[in-house]
Order: structure tokens, then sequence, then C-alpha cells
């Protein structure tokens, strides 16, 4: 029996681990659940379907159950980069954390790994899971390259001149998954699959050279691995989060009936092809982020937050989210500040300030620019 502190309990991550949880009550309980409270009528609910699990809101009300309760693993579902905190103190404690919450890794990347342990750190991502299922087939030695996959988003197959007027309702229109505002423009953008190429080289020690990613619309093949000797091992499964959640609760280990696997009894088809990197500059820019280090990948993040909220709120264009992190990364990777390790969080939140502050500024001098 694992007992789980679950913290963002009521956004989308934290209220699917509760119906695995709640699928497999001789394997997993709840130990205690945080929330932003933003939702507190969900949270009543949830804490009436687990009874004697301790409670709390905001990021103190975290902080302080990571220290109290008697969890065996800590799955950090926060949204955001305000999730860096409890992710340190999870890490702390040496207990296993599932890592819902890829702000976090993103932006205070050396200080998660050197608080990390061996094996402490588990990602919820699909993708990441897919990669450290995948690896469990080699040494790390014999790890030719990694292969993330992407489902190429509403806009896959469109040239840059075709994305100047795209509306947000086009953008928020995503083939595959049912997901929040943000994360499914960043989708669109490819943003999102730049955050997990960041994150896929903290995690498993691969350089950023050997780490790809195709577009896989049928989002049926969550990731791949390529070993030095030619064999390519890639995990599949129908889109269906209830797999990564699971196995960061209990890895090493697999549940019993967590969700339906691939049928092959009728016939169908997997298709791959190469990033349009023109039409989505994005990933390349997330990429110069990371080999960029220390705390550039931090202004990515923040910096496309505001861009993503300026496309919502009808200041930018589609491709002007991108144009805004380019003058975003073109900045920082110039500034000694931001390319050397953070101390401490102090230093990431200084990072997110500026990126934010600057990010706005830009957003506004292209709007003026196109009126």
């Amino acid at each position: 029996m694992r007992r789980v502190l679950v913290l963002g309990s009521t956004g989308s991550v934290g209220t699917q681990a509760l119906d695995v949880i709640a699928g497999h009550p001789d394997e997993l309980a709840v130990a205690g659940l945080v929330a932003g409270g933003s939702r507190p009528e969900l949270l009543a609910a949830q804490t009436a379907r687990f009874p004697g699990a301790k409670v709390a809101t905001g990021i103190d009300g975290a902080l302080r159950l990571i220290d109290e309760v008697d969890a065996d693993v800590v799955l950090n579902a926060i949204d955001g980069s305000i999730g860096l905190a409890p992710t340190l103190a999870a890490l702390a404690t040496g207990r296993p954390l599932a890592l819902a919450n890829k702000e976090s890794l993103i932006a205070g990347g050396p200080l998660v790994l050197a608080a990390a342990g061996p094996g402490q750190l588990v990602s919820v991502d699909s993708e990441h899971s897919a990669l450290a299922q995948c690896l469990r087939a080699g040494r790390a030695e014999e790890v030719a390259q990694l292969v993330l996959t992407a489902s190429g988003g509403p806009f896959r197959g469109r040239r840059p001149d075709e994305l100047v007027d795209v509306t947000l309702d086009q953008a928020m229109a995503h083939p595959t998954w049912n997901m929040g505002p943000v994360i499914t423009v960043n989708s669109a953008t490819l943003v999102n699959k730049g955050l997990e190429l960041i994150e896929a080289h903290l995690l498993f020690g691969v350089p950023y050279e050997r780490i790809e990613t195709v577009v896989h619309p049928q989002s049926v093949v969550h990731s791949m691995v390529t070993f030095r000797d030619g064999a390519t091992i890639a995990q599949a499964s129908p889109p269906d989060m209830g797999l990564p959640i699971a196995l960061g609760l209990t890895w090493p280990d697999r549940l019993p009936d967590v969700a339906a696997a691939c049928d092959f009894s009728s016939p169908t088809s997997w298709t791959f092809e190469p990033v349009d990197h023109e039409a989505f500059p994005a990933l390349r820019l997330a990429r110069r982020a990371g080999q960029a280090g220390g705390l550039v990948p931090a202004t990515y993040n923040a910096a496309n937050e505001v861009a993503v909220a300026a496309f919502r709120g009808g200041l930018l264009t589609f491709p002007g989210i991108s144009a805004v992190l380019a003058g975003i990364i073109d900045e920082a990777e110039q500034a000694e500040t931001l390319t050397r390790d953070p101390e401490g969080v102090d230093d990431v939140l200084a990072a997110e300030n500026w990126a934010r502050g600057r990010a706005r500024e830009l957003a506004t001098e292209r709007a003026g620019a196109t009126r």
C-alpha cells in the first residue's frame, strides 16, 4: 500500500490521479490533499471522498503537509513555476516525487537536479514516462537517441503565412487531447514540446544533440529510444493520462487495469513526419534556451506565459508568440546573470520577473507595429 500526498488535487492531473487511486484501493491510498483554493466545492467533494486525508490550500499549505504527512510518494500536480518550492521540499524528504509540474523542473533545473537523489524523480508527462519505460531496454551507455513525439497540434501542415490570421478558437481545437487553455495553445505553437525537450535533457542526462522530435498525429506512440545497435523501442498506448499518472505513483511497478491497451484486431496505421521548424520556430528556441542553460529556460517559460495571455487577449497574433520568445532568448543569452546556474529560488523568481516584464514590452511593441 502506497500513501500518496496529492499537490494540486483539483487540477486536471490531480483529479485524474485521485480516480486512479480510488480504482486501486488495495495498492494506493490518499494521505493528503492540497489545492490552490479556486475550486472549494471540488476540494470539499474530494475531502468527503477520501476521509482521513489531511487537507490544505495554497503553497504554504503544500509545504506544511509535505513536512507533516506520512506519505510514501508525493505527486506535484501544481500548475506553474510556483510549484518549484514544493518540488524542492518534497525532494528534501527523500520520498519519491511524481512530477507533473514540469515548470518547476524547467525553471529551476539545476536546483531540482541537485536536490534529487538517484531514482527519486519520476516524470508524470506521458512523453517522459514513455522514455523511462523505453530506457529499461538497455543501459545508459547504449542509448543513441531519445525521440519525443508531437501530435502537431491543430495547425499541422500549414505554411508560416497561413498562421498569421488564425484565431484563438482554432488554436484551442486540439485534435487529440482535451487540456486547459494555456497548454492547448502551447501545443499549437509546439512550445509544450520545447518544454518537454528541456525536461528530457534534465531528467535523463542525454545531450540536446541526441534528442529529437517527430510529429505523430495519432498520439499513440508517446516517445521512443534508439539504441546504438540500431534498435528502436517505442511505448504505445491510446491517449490516456491515467497510465503515466499510475506509473508515477508506483514506479517502477505497474498497476493492473489502468487504461485500455492498443487494439490490433482491426486495421490501423501510425504515421511520422518531421517538424516544420519554419512554421513552428518555438521548438528550436526551446533548444537554444536549454543549451544556454542556467536561468534561460526559466525566461523562456515565463515569457511564454505572457505571450500566450497576449494572444488570448487579442494583442498578439499567433506567430507573435514565437516572435516574443525569440526576442527574450536573444537577450537572455547575452546576460551573464541569466546564463549562470541559480543559487536559490529567489534567483529563479527574479529571472521570471524580468522575462515577464520584458515580454509584455515586446508584445506591446509588436501590437503597435501592426496597427
